[in-house]
C-alpha cells in the first residue's frame, strides 16, 4: 500500500505549471481565500489581547515540543483510565493496519469518517477499501472530494477549487438529483439526506484530532456542520487517529487555542460544533474508544531544531488562504494532503528530504512572510523554507558528481562579493554592460537564463556611482 497521501507526484514546478492552466480552478480560489481573508481579519481585530493569544499559543506548543514523551505517556495513562485503549504507530503502514484490524474485529463492512487530514496523510481510505471496507467521507467538501474520485486542495476547505455550478453536476450525476439547483441551501441539503441514513447504521467511526489532553485523556475535534458529532456519539466503536504533535498539558491549555482557531480558520468566533470526549461511558456515546497515536516521522522533524516550528501547527489553513504561491498554484499542485506554506515545511521533512519530489516544495515561496504574520502559533515559515531550502541545496550536491549552473553561479558571485576590490569592478562592468536594457531607469525582462526570474521583476539601474565612489571623493 502506497502512502500516496503525501508523497508528491511530479516536482512542484512541474504540477504548477499544470495547474496554472486551470483558469477556473484560479478563479474558484482567488475569490474563495480573498472572502475568507476579509472575514478573518474582521474576526481577528475583535480581540485586543490576539498578539498575546499568539504568543501564549507558541510557548505551549514549544514546551510540548519539548516534553512530548512524558506528555505523550501521561496520556496514555489517562485514556486507559478512562476506558479507552492506545495503540502507537511508527509509521503509515503501522497505523493502516492497526486501524484495519480493529474494523475488521467489529465485523462492520461500512464506516464512517470525520474530517481527518491525518488519515488522509496515511491513505487510510486506500487501506480500508483494499480490505473490503467502504468509508464514507461525512465533512461536505470531504464528500464532494470522495464522490468526484478528486484529491483535496485546502487543509480546511478540501473542496475549495470547486464552485457550486460543479458541485451542483456533481450532485446531480453522482447521487441521482436531476432537479437540484446550485442553490448552496438545497446542495447541504442533499448531502445531508444523502448521509443520514449512514449516520443511524454505522457501527464504526474514523476520526482525527485537533487536540488531546494529557492530564485527563479528553480527546477533542473541532467543526462546523455537525457531521463529527453524529460519528462521535452515534456508533458502538470509535477510533481516533492522531498525530503526536496534538497532545496538550493541561485542559486550561484549550482556552487559548479555541481562540485562536475558530478565528485564524473559518474567521469565526467559535467553532459551531466543539465535541470533546474522554474514554467511554455506559449509556452514554460510543461503547470502544481506541486512540492511535501516529509517529510517522515526527519524531524525526523533532530532531531538528529550526524544522521542528512546523509541528506547532494547529491546521487553521491561515497561510494558505495568504499565500500568493498557493492562491495562484492551487492545493494540487503540492501533491500532498499538506498544501501551502506549511506544506511546503512540513512534507519534506515527515517523508525526507532526500524525497527528489518533496525537496522541491520550500522553493514554492516568495518569501513575502504574510504567512508568518498570519499564523495563529507563529510558526516562522519563511525561517524555515530558507533552512531546508540549505538542507536540499546540500543533499543535492552531495549526491551529484557534476556542479550545477545555479551552484556555479553562485560560487563565482560569493567570490565577488568576498573581496571589496572585485566588488567595485564588477559595479563598473555591470554600469558599463546595461545600457542597452535601462528603459526609463529601470532594468527589465533580461535574455537568456534569467529571464524566468525578471520576467515579473523589474530591477534599478545601476547608479553612475556607488556609495564607496561618493565617500571616497567626499569624506
Amino acid at each position: 500500500m502506497s502512502d500516496g497521501g503525501i508523497h508528491p507526484a511530479k516536482p512542484f514546478p512541474e504540477a504548477a505549471h499544470l495547474t496554472l492552466q486551470d483558469g477556473q480552478m484560479r478563479r474558484n480560489l482567488g475569490h474563495a481565500t480573498r472572502t475568507i481573508r476579509a472575514k478573518r481579519e474582521k474576526t481577528v481585530l475583535e480581540l485586543p489581547d490576539w498578539e498575546e493569544l499568539r504568543e501564549a499559543g507558541s510557548s505551549l506548543k514549544a514546551h510540548v515540543m519539548a516534553n512530548l514523551e512524558p506528555l505523550l505517556l501521561q496520556l496514555e495513562q489517562s485514556v486507559t483510565r478512562a476506558g479507552g485503549v492506545v495503540h502507537w504507530a511508527r509509521d503509515a503502514e503501522e497505523a493502516r493496519a492497526i486501524v484495519t484490524r480493529l474494523v475488521q474485529g467489529t465485523g462492520a463492512k461500512d464506516v464512517v469518517k470525520v474530517k481527518s487530514i491525518t488519515t488522509d496523510e496515511i491513505n487510510l481510505n486506500g487501506a480500508l477499501e483494499a480490505a473490503g471496507i467502504h468509508t464514507l467521507e461525512t465533512d461536505l467538501a470531504e464528500l464532494i472530494v470522495q464522490l468526484a474520485h478528486d484529491k483535496p486542495s485546502h487543509i480546511l476547505v478540501p473542496a475549495i477549487h470547486k464552485n457550486r455550478a460543479e458541485i451542483r453536476e456533481l450532485f446531480v450525476r453522482e447521487l441521482g438529483l436531476p432537479d437540484l439547483s446550485d442553490e448552496p441551501r438545497e446542495l447541504a441539503g442533499a448531502a445531508r439526506t444523502y448521509l443520514r441514513k449512514k449516520f443511524l447504521s454505522a457501527k464504526v467511526a474514523i476520526s482525527g484530532a485537533n487536540f488531546a489532553v494529557a492530564a485527563t485523556g479528553t480527546v477533542g475535534v473541532v467543526e462546523s456542520e455537525g457531521n463529527g458529532r453524529m460519528c462521535l456519539t452515534l456508533p458502538d466503536t470509535l477510533i481516533t487517529l492522531m498525530g503526536i504533535e496534538k497532545v496538550l498539558p493541561q485542559w486550561q491549555d484549550l482556552e487559548i487555542f479555541l481562540q485562536l482557531l475558530p478565528r485564524a480558520s473559518t474567521a469565526e468566533r467559535m467553532n459551531p460544533y466543539t465535541s470533546f470526549w474522554t474514554g467511554v461511558h455506559a449509556g452514554d456515546g460510543p461503547k470502544a474508544f481506541h486512540l492511535v497515536l501516529l509517529d510517522n516521522g515526527r519524531t524525526r522533524v523533532l530532531e531538528d531544531e529550526v524544522g521542528r516550528q512546523a509541528l506547532h501547527c494547529i491546521r487553521c489553513s491561515a497561510c494558505l488562504n495568504v499565500c500568493p504561491v498557493y492562491e495562484r498554484a492551487g492545493g494540487h499542485a503540492y501533491g500532498s494532503v499538506y498544501p501551502g506554506p506549511i506544506g511546503a515545511i512540513l512534507t519534506p521533512q515527515l517523508i525526507g528530504m532526500e524525497h527528489e519530489n518533496a525537496n522541491t516544495l520550500p522553493f514554492a515561496s516568495s518569501l513575502c512572510g504574510a504567512c508568518y504574520d498570519a499564523c495563529p502559533v507563529k510558526i516562522n515559515i519563511p525561517e524555515v523554507l530558507v533552512h531546508l531550502r540549505a538542507r536540499a541545496v546540500e543533499h543535492k550536491k552531495a549526491h551529484s558528481s557534476l556542479p550545477t549552473l545555479e551552484g556555479s553561479a553562485m560560487t563565482v558571485m560569493a567570490w565577488v562579493f568576498g573581496d571589496a576590490s572585485r566588488f567595485a569592478f564588477a559595479q563598473k562592468l555591470a554600469r558599463l554592460g546595461q545600457g542597452p536594457l535601462v528603459k526609463e531607469g529601470k532594468i527589465g525582462p533580461l535574455p537568456g537564463l534569467l529571464g524566468g526570474w525578471t520576467e515579473t521583476r523589474d530591477l534599478k539601474q545601476v547608479p553612475k556611482e556607488s556609495f564607496r565612489e561618493w565617500w571616497g571623493k567626499n569624506k
